[in-house]
């Protein structure tokens, strides 16, 4: 007789006593992580383990529960994965994978791996035998700790906050990436083992979009002369696609505007920088310069970037001269 799942209470922890697991988000090294400390977990339990990894778009259902079924060889235990989930479970399929959680095999621990999911009751019959982690992409401060203690522990080295800061804001928040930055630093510089940030300067490069970005330093500090230039040296030298010019000054505007009007109100800078995401040098920046800016002249700014961006988009104006129209903008706003 198919077991019921367990009443919902605190979600379970990744731990040998899941048969069934899911682990769903965008981020592909964040699940591979985790499915990697489960499998160190049960070979610890069970001395050896059998692992078998499935397509959820091509496997065949039956063959897959057959795997969580059967014993393995030499009767050790089993660890069955399979990306793709949610075309594993979808339309008719569902419902045998539900009668699957109802009753698991104790002999195996099934792994569904998934970057979409749709949720419905397998999800509690999941959460009664087993457990849901999330594996969505981490906020920056959170990708700034676990820079920190990941270079400590997989890489034997010493990473401090400002150097894990200054690589964050030049590769984002994919910790995959991250990793890959923190294995190519700890072996360089004259001090091996140990990550500076300028050692974090010097070997770690910024992307093209980072590169535009950096054009929000130059328009906070309200020199027209240096905002056009910075604008003219992107688009003529460096070829940066217009779209994402103005993007950048369309969140600087945005963030100009409601840091602006949130100082005037009085709010804590550590909330608003929060709720704005402010993070790292630019917070400061972005604060400083906000306290002198009016907030009706950050609101109209706002506008003409919002109505500069459609136009590049619709084909009407020269993409160029508008944004050199606006970079004056930036300083008229910015450096009153």
């Amino acid at each position: 007789m198919a077991k019921k799942p367990t009443a919902a209470g605190p979600r379970k922890p990744l731990g040998i006593d899941c048969r069934v697991v899911l682990l769903v988000g965008a981020d592909a090294f964040i699940a591979g992580e985790h499915t990697l400390a489960l499998k160190e977990k049960l070979l610890a339990e069970h001395g050896d383990l059998d692992v078998l990894s499935f397509d959820g778009q091509t496997a065949n259902l039956a063959d897959v529960l057959d795997e969580c079924r059967s014993f393995g060889l030499m009767q050790q235990h089993k660890m069955v994965v399979v990306d793709n989930a949610d075309q594993f479970v979808k339309d008719d399929k569902r419902p045998l994978v539900e009668r699957y959680a109802q009753d698991p095999s104790k002999g195996a621990t099934l792994v569904l791996r998934a970057t979409k999911w749709h949720k419905g009751k397998l999800d509690d019959m999941i959460e009664g035998v087993g457990t849901i982690v999330s594996c969505d992409e981490v906020d920056e401060p959170t990708a700034v700790n676990w820079a920190v203690k990941r270079a400590e522990k997989r890489h034997a080295a010493k990473l401090d906050l400002k150097a894990a800061q200054a690589l964050v804001e030049r590769v984002g928040t994919e910790l995959g990436r991250i990793d890959c930055e923190l294995a190519k630093l700890a072996v360089a510089g004259d001090k091996p083992g140990v990550i500076s940030a300028e050692l974090v300067g010097q070997f770690v490069g910024r992307s093209r979009e980072e590169e535009v970005w950096g054009i929000q330093s130059t328009l906070v500090h309200g020199d027209s002369a240096q905002a056009v230039a910075h604008v003219r040296d992107l688009i003529q030298i460096s070829r940066q696609p217009t779209v994402m010019i103005f993007w950048a000054m369309t969140d600087l505007a945005r963030k100009l505007h409601g840091a602006s009007r949130g100082v005037r109100a009085g709010v804590n800078p550590f909330a608003l920088a929060g709720s704005l995401k402010l993070w790292g040098p630019s917070k400061d920046i972005i604060l400083r310069a906000a306290g002198k800016v009016d907030p009706n002249a950050a609101a109209e700014l706002l506008d003409a970037c919002v109505k500069a961006d459609v136009r590049q988009k619709t084909g009407l104006g020269e993409p160029e001269r508008s944004a050199e129209i606006l970079a004056l903008k930036f300083a008229e706003v910015c450096g009153g």
